[in-house]
């Protein structure tokens, strides 16, 4: 179906504003969408739909790219995908950044790389070296051999006791 037949179609059933109508004028838009990732207007409809459902933290999701976006539904959004690399699989921008119709978009979207770079670095940085990490599974295996060691002479030592008890 042509993508402005699916448009009016999902526009009628907006206009309609039962819930069941409004789940289907989502289902079209996303479709339209997910086929046309880079097309901004699609992505601005699909957000209308979301504002029609009361979720703002998807219409902010898809109204990120835009020029002008709700501050609110922007701060919904970033709450809801608190680190940027979630941010970018949730946008599901396919292509380049400089692929971008828009320079808002571009910009936007290389920011949120940068971000996420940024993320994994610092954990990265965070993490600790592998020789701490092995150093530290070792302590913990002489130390379960240990603990292993003494239940099971504690075990043995009680069955000989009883074990001249009965004798």
């Amino acid at each position: 179906m042509p993508v402005e037949l699916t448009l009016h179609k999902a526009a009628e059933e907006l206009r309609r504003g039962d819930l069941a109508s409004v789940l289907r004028a989502r289902q079209r838009v996303a479709g339209l969408v997910g086929t046309y990732p880079q097309r901004l207007d699609l992505r601005e409809r699909l957000a209308e739909v979301y504002r029609v459902l009361g979720q703002p933290a998807q219409a902010g999701r898809w109204t990120y790219l835009s020029d002008e976006r709700d501050p609110e539904e922007l701060q919904a959004f970033e709450h809801a995908y608190r680190r940027a690399d979630a941010r970018l699989v949730a946008l599901s921008w396919q292509g380049r950044v400089d692929e971008a119709p828009t320079e808002t978009a571009r910009s936007r979207l290389a920011s949120l790389h940068r971000d996420a770079q940024l993320e994994l670095q610092r954990e990265l940085d965070a993490t600790p070296d592998q020789e701490t990490s092995w150093g530290a599974c070792l302590i913990v295996m002489v130390g379960g051999t240990f603990v292993l060691v003494c239940f099971l002479l504690g075990i043995v030592t009680l069955v000989q006791f009883l074990w001249k008890l009965v004798s």
